[in-house]
C-alpha cells in the first residue's frame, strides 16, 4: 500500500511540474513569436488543454474539490480538444487547411453538450438520488470516455493518412521540411493512443486503474511535440521567407578566390581550359545552383555537356578547391549575406543554412567554419 501512494505521488508530482511546464510553454510562445499564427495558436492550445487536464487530475486526485460535490464531479474533458488541435496543428503547418476537412467546429459543439450532459446527471444525482450515490455519473463518464476515445481515434487515423498517404497534398511543405519528425510523432502517438485504448478497456472490464500512467506518457509526447513542433514551425516560416529573398534578389555572390593561371608552369593552364572554368564559375552562380542540396558534377556536366573528369580537373585546378568544397564555399558566402543583415538576425541559423543549400546544420557549421574559421553565430555576433 505504502509503494502504490508514492508511486502516485511521484506521479502526481510529475504531472503537475509538467502542468507549471506547459504553462510556461505558452507564456515563452506568446511573448517571443513576432506573429501568432494559427499553428502557434494551435500548438499553444493542445499544450494548454493537456496541462488543464492534468491540473484538473491533480486537484481532484489531491482532494482539493472535497468540500464540494459539483466541483468533485464535475470534471471537464478538457482531453476532448488534444487530438482535434494537434490534427488542427498538421493541416496548418502542412498549409493544406483549404483542402482538408474543419473538425474544429463539430469539437467545440461535442465538448458543450458533454458538459450540459454532465451537469444535468449532477443535478439529478444531488437532488433525487438517495445517498448521492455517483454510480449514474459514472456510467456516464464511461460512456463519455469512450466516445471521445472513438472520435480521437477517427481524427488521429484522418492526420496518418495525411502525413503518409496524402503526398500530392504535401508537394509544397516538402520543399521545406521532410516531415520526418512528423511522422515519429505520429508512429508514437499510435501507442500512446493503444495505451489509452488499453487503460478504457482494463478499467472497464477488470476495473484496474491505468490511467497515471497514461496521463504521464501521454503528456510527456505531446508537450514535446509542442517544442519541436514550434522550433520547425519556426525553421519552416523563416525558409520561405529567405527563398522568396534569394529568388528576387539580382546581385550575385562573390566568387571562391582563383588561382592567378599566368603565374602557373603547367600546360593546363591555358585560355581555352580558363574560358571553360569560367563557364562552370559562371553556370553555378549565376543560376543559384549551389543552392540544390543534391547538386552534383553529374549534373553540371550534363547541362554544360562537359566531362565529369574534366569538370572536376578544372575546378581542382583555377580554384583549389575539390568539386565539393567549391560549390560549399558558394554556399557560405550566400550564408554570410544572411548572417551580416539585420533584417534576417531574428532568423534561425538552421534555416539560413538550409536555404543556402547544406542539407543538415551540421554539415553547416562544419563548413562554415572550414572557409571563415568562426560558427555561423560567432559571425553573426561581430557582423
Amino acid at each position: 500500500m505504502k509503494f502504490n501512494m508514492d508511486i502516485s505521488s511521484i506521479i502526481n508530482f510529475l504531472l503537475l511540474a509538467g502542468v507549471i511546464q506547459g504553462f510556461a510553454f505558452n507564456l515563452v510562445t506568446l511573448f517571443i513569436k513576432k506573429k501568432f499564427t494559427k499553428v502557434i495558436v494551435f500548438l499553444n492550445l493542445i499544450v494548454l488543454f493537456i496541462s488543464l487536464n492534468n491540473l484538473q487530475r491533480f486537484l481532484t486526485d489531491s482532494n482539493f474539490f472535497s468540500f464540494s460535490f459539483l466541483l468533485k464531479e464535475f470534471q471537464i474533458p478538457w482531453y476532448l480538444f488534444v487530438v482535434p488541435m494537434f490534427y488542427a496543428f498538421t493541416t496548418h503547418f502542412l498549409r493544406i487547411e483549404n483542402k482538408v476537412n474543419d473538425f474544429l467546429k463539430p469539437t467545440v459543439f461535442i465538448f458543450v453538450v458533454e458538459i450540459v450532459v454532465r451537469l444535468i446527471f449532477i443535478s439529478y444525482v444531488y437532488y433525487e438520488v438517495p445517498d448521492r450515490d455517483r454510480f449514474l455519473i459514472q456510467e456516464y463518464t464511461n460512456i463519455e470516455e469512450i466516445f471521445n476515445l472513438l472520435y480521437s481515434l477517427f481524427l488521429f487515423a484522418n492526420a496518418y493518412l495525411l502525413i503518409f498517404r496524402r503526398n500530392k497534398l504535401l508537394e509544397f511543405i516538402l520543399s521545406y521540411d521532410d516531415l520526418n519528425w512528423l511522422k515519429w510523432f505520429i508512429g508514437s502517438g499510435s501507442v500512446v493512443i493503444g495505451s489509452w485504448i488499453l487503460a478504457v478497456v482494463m478499467w472497464n472490464v477488470f476495473g484496474l486503474d491505468y490511467y497515471d500512467l497514461l496521463r504521464l506518457g501521454s503528456s510527456v509526447w505531446l508537450y514535446w511535440v509542442g517544442y519541436q513542433g514550434f522550433y520547425k514551425y519556426n525553421v519552416v516560416e523563416d525558409r520561405i521567407v529567405l527563398r522568396r529573398t534569394i529568388v528576387s534578389d539580382q546581385a550575385l555572390i562573390s566568387s571562391p578566390k582563383i588561382k592567378d593561371s599566368s603565374k602557373q608552369d603547367d600546360d593546363f593552364y591555358n585560355e581555352k581550359h580558363q574560358n571553360d572554368f569560367d563557364k562552370i564559375r559562371d553556370h553555378i552562380i549565376k543560376n543559384k545552383l549551389y543552392l540544390e542540396p543534391l547538386l552534383s558534377m553529374e549534373d553540371i556536366a550534363d547541362e554544360l555537356r562537359m566531362s565529369k573528369s574534366y569538370i572536376s580537373k578544372l575546378i581542382n585546378s583555377y580554384s583549389d578547391y575539390n568539386f565539393s568544397d567549391f560549390v560549399n564555399s558558394l554556399r557560405v558566402e550566400q550564408a554570410k549575406k544572411f548572417l551580416s543583415n539585420d533584417e534576417f538576425s531574428n532568423y534561425t541559423i538552421v534555416a539560413i543554412g538550409l536555404e543556402c543549400g547544406f542539407n543538415s546544420k551540421s554539415t553547416f557549421y562544419s563548413a562554415f567554419k572550414k572557409f571563415t574559421s568562426q560558427t555561423p553565430t560567432t559571425f553573426r555576433e561581430q557582423n
